[in-house]
């Protein structure tokens, strides 16, 4: 600002833009630093070149580089780079004390720091400090013995400064390690570089034994290729048959096969070889034979006979049509839709009827059998009004593979042409066949009670609850009595609460014969459920499954808040109490008992499985036997031709 004579201030003139067109050329940041960069005037010359004339000049030297060094470490001690750039330094000034304090120093804020230990080792190998290395390596793999640079490194300076005994022993600390495959392969080739064989084949045999090699069968054909290699044949087979015995079937490998074959054929040994492609082809699965078949073929080729290469293509049809025999149920439904074909749209009864005897005829009937072949087969003949052929067919069936499927389709053939009599003569023959189907007895029961004959249905229900085996016998028993409750027969069935009850002793058993009494119509129905009820509570007092005694009081407590007094109800309650109290007790002391001697219910375990395994495995082969029966019923399970074509055969079915 400007200040005129008059001590006024003036303001200072604002000058015109006479153009305000933008410039041509426009001026970035980016222009403004580069065009700083090229024009820039003042170079830093480089640092000059110095020369140590005498030790006071070296001395002050190695002291800045130093103190750079320490300055360095002391800002970040963790970057390892810092480290050993200065042990490095100390090493090219010949200053190997130092720099074995840096290293050390340096070992001290990482122990696990693989390079480290490396340069370290280096440094007193390349300085011919072969105690001091031969140290560093050994506190090394001491330190980190799963680093195997170490024991690489370890290892190869032994051998290179001739220290065999000293180059073994490191081996063999490496092994109890049980590293990984190719450091036993280097131990190996040490020792065949020195000829010593019996120590190489030493090592091989702790090699496939241990953990490390227990899966990988190669492992085993190298050491039968280095026996073979060295001409000691009878080891090699050895080997091989001890592989073959160790892997057994389960873990089979087909290379293993394919190694020992190969083998044998090399030994003119071709019996042999041909035996073990036989073996792999019976006991390896069919998926992992392609391989075995090719190779099996070419030599049979070479060194069999005609007889024997017609053996091997046969078999390898077999293979072919065996993978395929597994979807045999798709083609059973060919046939019927075959037939059914013939019946619905053809309309040639007799054409269809030689197509379901045809395809009886190929099923083999003593290792399996089609329900439902069977069973369409009679149907079409009761469409066609022969009753008689029906019959047949079906008594056929039942007599050639009776099967739970058969005897039920036939019982309801004859159900529908209201035959009871042969229906009774029908159920008399599947439960000779199978006593144990629960079902089958209520069916039969069920059948004679809708006919009226109420003896021969209560008859039937005796002959089934005395049967020693049964599959399912608290259904069968809770029918018998609902059967005697619907015919008012209440001392019936009191009689069979009772005979229930000297068999088990269950709280369900108990609270269901009280809730029977508290239903009937009688005057004193009342009295007797309690009457139950207080039986039941005698029972079950001394019992071991206290949780049972609650279920029971508490349906009692229910039973009484409903029907009872004040009384009884205040007795329960109390009696409900105390079994609480004792529950909460015996909780807290088997829990107790059980830190204190943790073995007693696993023996207890023990002992009741033990007693269990012969009720479990007749269980067992009876549930098998019944899924047999029920085998032809379902579709197999991923295959999606066969769901199609059950349905279609459905749908046609229905349109008859």
């Amino acid at each position: 600002m400007e200040t005129s004579i008059d001590g006024k201030t003036k303001m200072p003139k604002i000058a015109k833009v006479k153009n305000k067109m933008p410039a041509p050329v426009q001026i970035t940041a980016e222009q403004l630093l580069r065009e700083a960069k090229e024009r820039e005037l003042e170079l830093v010359p480089p640092p000059p070149k110095q020369k140590i004339s005498d030790p006071e000049e070296l001395a002050d030297y190695r002291m800045r580089k130093r103190k750079a060094f320490e300055d360095n470490i002391r800002k970040n001690r963790s970057v390892m780079t810092n480290w050993i750039k200065y042990a490095q330094w100390e090493e090219s000034q010949k200053e190997l004390q130092r720099a074995r304090s840096v290293w050390e120093r340096a070992l001290d804020v990482d122990h696990r720091n693989i390079t480290v230990w490396l340069k370290y080792a280096e440094m007193e190998m390349k300085n011919r400090q072969i105690n001091h290395a031969r140290n560093i390596w050994d506190r090394a793999v001491t330190i980190l013995p799963r680093a195997n640079q170490f024991w690489y490194k370890y290892t190869y300076m032994e051998e290179m400064l001739g220290n065999i005994a000293g180059c073994r022993q490191a081996f063999e600390r490496w092994m109890e390690w049980e590293p990984e495959e190719q450091a036993w392969h280097s131990y190996i080739n040490f020792e065949l570089r020195y000829k010593e064989l019996d120590r190489a084949r030493a090592i091989y045999e702790r090699y496939i034994l241990s953990d490390i090699s227990e899966i990988i069968v190669k492992n085993w054909i190298k050491y039968a290729r280095f026996e073979e290699k060295n001409s000691y044949i009878n080891s090699a087979r050895t080997i091989y048959e001890r592989a073959v015995q160790f892997f057994g079937d389960e873990n089979a490998d087909e290379n293993l096969f394919l190694a020992f074959a190969k083998f044998e054929e090399g030994q003119k040994e071709h019996d042999r070889a041909r035996v073990l492609y036989k073996y792999a082809l019976d006991h390896l699965p069919k998926e992992r034979c392609n391989e075995i078949y090719k190779q099996y073929t070419v030599h049979e080729k070479k060194f069999g006979s005609r007889t024997t290469i017609e053996d091997v293509i046969v078999s390898k049809r077999r293979f072919h049509y065996e993978e395929q025999k597994r979807h045999w149920r798709r083609y059973i439904y060919l046939w019927i839709k075959y037939a059914l074909f013939e019946e619905l749209q053809a309309e040639d009864m007799e054409r269809t009827r030689e197509v379901y005897r045809t395809a009886l005829s190929i099923i083999p009937h003593k290792c399996f059998s089609f329900a439902k072949v069977w069973l369409l087969f009679a149907k079409f003949e009761i469409r066609q009004k022969n009753l008689t052929a029906a019959r047949k067919i079906m008594g056929t069936a039942i007599g050639r593979c009776p099967k739970n499927k058969m005897f039920r389709g036939y019982i309801e053939l004859e159900l529908q042409l209201r035959e009871f009599d042969r229906c009774r003569i029908l159920y008399e023959k599947f439960l000779e066949f199978n006593p144990q189907n629960c079902t089958t007895w209520m069916k039969y029961a069920e059948l004679e009670t809708i006919l009226g004959d109420i003896d021969r249905a209560r008859a039937i229900f005796m002959l089934a609850v005395n049967q020693p085996q049964l599959d399912m016998p608290e259904v069968l028993w809770k029918s018998f009595i609902d059967f005697e409750i619907e015919q008012e027969e209440y001392d019936r069935t009191r009689a069979l609460y009772n005979q229930l009850l000297t068999r088990t002793q269950h709280v369900k058993v108990w609270i269901s014969y009280a809730k029977f009494e508290r239903g009937t119509e009688e005057e004193d129905a009342v009295e007797k459920a309690r009457s139950v009820y207080r039986r039941a509570n005698q029972q079950l007092q001394n019992s071991m499954e206290k949780e049972e005694r609650l279920m029971l009081l508490e349906a009692w407590q229910e039973f009484e808040m409903e029907c009872g007094d004040s009384e009884t109800q205040k007795a329960v309650k109390q009696a409900y109490a105390s079994e609480s109290e004792e529950e909460k007790k015996g909780s807290n002391r088997g829990r107790n008992e059980a830190a204190s001697q943790p073995n007693i219910k696993l023996m207890a375990l023990a002992k009741l499985w033990k007693k269990d395994q012969s009720t479990v495995k007749e269980n067992l082969e009876e549930k098998s036997d019944q899924d047999n029966d029920n085998k032809d019923d379902k579709e197999p399970e991923g295959d999606e031709m066969d769901k199609d074509d059950g349905e279609t055969v459905t749908a046609n079915i229905s349109k008859l």
